[in-house]
């Protein structure tokens, strides 16, 4: 088994993210929280992107996520789309966003 790091996280968010975000981070009985409808456009619902471009971000770690997404609202790390999608994002938005990702067990099938 091996782990995909991604280069970028989350794009497509529309600019009512952050009032979204604001509504939790989902339920127990798995439903995601609002704005993961929004990044499953390119990260899928489980974070597996949706094209070779899109990075897999399903089951990396909360405390990477958050890193990235800081970074991109705080422009040390740039990408055409998430430096603007993350610069509306709280820290709170972040946390559900990582801790949503975070949660999801990831596997992956080597080739034989």
């Amino acid at each position: 088994m091996r782990s995909l790091h991604g280069a970028a996280l989350f794009a497509a968010f529309g600019l009512g993210a952050s009032a979204a975000l604001a509504q939790g981070a989902g339920d127990s009985a798995g439903t995601p929280p609002e704005p993961v409808q929004t990044c499953r456009v390119c990260h899928g619902i489980d974070g597996v992107g949706t094209n070779p471009m899109i990075p897999n971000i399903g089951g990396q770690s909360a405390e990477y996520l958050s890193k990235q997404l800081q970074d991109f609202r705080a422009a040390r790390r740039e990408d055409p789309q998430m430096t603007i999608i993350a610069q509306d994002l709280t820290d709170e938005d972040i946390k559900a966003l990582s801790d949503w990702y975070a949660s999801i067990t990831a596997t992956y099938t080597l080739p034989e």
